[in-house]
């Protein structure tokens, strides 16, 4: 079992900079492909960004692609979600999520919800105006 915490989420104005962290419980972290995920009110959960157990791919979805970065820290155990020129469009709950499988050629595995085994409980993101 892996805990994730999410943090780092808060208020920012439009064309703001902010970092999020994941925080896992596992020394295995290293072993895990992780991904970023979001929720606004009353939408689905979106894949945001995601990144392979050593840093060496990473994919992110098409709005975010010019403005977000994915980065991970094995000897934390934490991923990070680096996101500027942020807008209101990007408010939403942010989650953090870990996946047994380390690595798929196939990138497009990285965006599909049922890949990923664990889950953070999230933590929000508002851009205000």
């Amino acid at each position: 079992q892996v805990h994730l915490v999410e943090s780092g989420g808060g208020l920012v104005q439009t064309g703001d900079s902010l970092r999020i962290s994941c925080a896992a419980s596992e020394s295995t972290f290293g072993n895990y492909a992780m991904g970023w995920f979001r929720q606004a009110p009353g939408e689905e959960r979106e894949f945001v960004a995601a990144i392979s157990w050593n840093g060496g791919s990473t994919s992110y979805t098409d709005s975010v692609k010019a403005r977000f970065t994915v980065s991970r820290d094995n000897a934390k155990n934490t991923v990070y979600l680096q996101m500027n020129s942020l807008a209101p469009e990007d408010t939403a709950v942010y989650y953090c999520a870990a996946s047994l499988i380390a690595y798929w050629s196939d990138s497009a595995n990285y965006a599909i919800r049922d890949k990923y085994d664990y889950w953070g409980q999230g933590t929000q993101v508002t851009v205000s105006s």
